[in-house]
């Protein structure tokens, strides 16, 4: 249970510095950028993928190339969501995204479906809805850019997207080491292009310090999670439960405590939604 609170741990203290710097006049770009190129090199020195046997003929190039542009696009989205919605909100929409990977799950590749499953989904689409009406009402009443609406929007459909094309990669026999380094490769590559193009630079050294360092955590997230899925291996739905629980309960509290955000009712109710839907989801595994 410690890796799986450290995991939840470095996944909301992501999200929580990437506020804070944004907040004080850093560029999100830039420290996406170095955010993936630490992650490339923690990635191959834990997981010691096999880069060298790859086969450029059979590997989906095209995958990883998406993959590799989707992810610092997500990751963008979800500085803007943090910025204009909050830490708390954002926090239940991604990891919400799980609703519709499941959907996905459902109609592409013919995962089978039981009620307590259905009944998660269920509350879990009502929950994102929930939390991103809170934004819109808002919005249509004062007239602003829905900058938030579309922001969660982006965070709750982007991270289920990648969800599922990993799925589909590793379903073409990628190893899921390979991918995912060659995955953060391709987005540091990308992202570095983009910033040198946009900013003609690499990026400030605040920007490069605060970016290795979000490439730590983002990097120690995953690999403790996956290792609570090795450990608790007969025990899936406990490290997906507690993993997704934990990450919205410790965003609430960072959320309320940090930034001093509000919670409104039908964001409560949204809360409440998101956790029940995460337990069935959980049970139903």
């Amino acid at each position: 249970m410690e890796l799986i609170f450290a995991a939840a741990l470095c996944s909301v203290a992501v999200s929580i510095i990437l506020k804070i710097c944004r907040d004080r006049g850093l560029v999100p770009m830039q420290m996406i950028a170095w955010n993936y190129a630490m992650a490339s090199v923690l990635t191959y020195l834990w997981f010691k993928p096999d880069l060298v046997h790859v086969s450029v003929e059979h590997t989906p190039w095209w995958l990883i190339t998406v993959l590799g542009i989707l992810l610092p696009a997500i990751f963008f989205c979800l500085s803007k969501s943090l910025q204009s919605a909050g830490i708390l909100k954002t926090e239940i929409a991604q990891r919400l995204s799980v609703v519709l990977s499941l959907l996905a799950a459902y109609f592409i590749f013919h995962e089978a479906f039981n009620q307590l499953k259905i009944l998660g989904i269920i509350m879990g689409v009502c929950a994102v809805f929930c939390i991103l009406d809170s934004h819109k009402s808002k919005q249509l009443n004062h007239g602003a850019k829905p900058m938030a609406f579309i922001s969660l929007l982006a965070v709750w459909v982007g991270y289920a997207l990648i969800d599922v094309l990993l799925k589909y990669t590793t379903g073409l026999g990628l190893q899921f080491s390979v991918t995912l380094n060659l995955m953060f490769i391709f987005a540091f590559v990308l992202s570095m292009l983009y910033i040198i193009v946009k900013y003609k630079s690499m990026g400030t050294w605040q920007n490069i310090g605060a970016g290795l360092l979000l490439g730590v955590l983002n990097f120690a997230n995953i690999a403790l999670y996956v290792k609570a899925h090795m450990l608790l291996k007969d025990s899936p739905a406990v490290v997906f439960a507690g993993m997704n629980v934990l990450v919205v309960m410790l965003g609430v509290l960072s959320g309320l405590f940090i930034f001093k955000e509000r919670v409104k009712p039908i964001v409560a109710l949204g809360l409440a939604l998101g956790l029940s839907s995460v337990l069935c989801l959980a049970y139903a595994m």
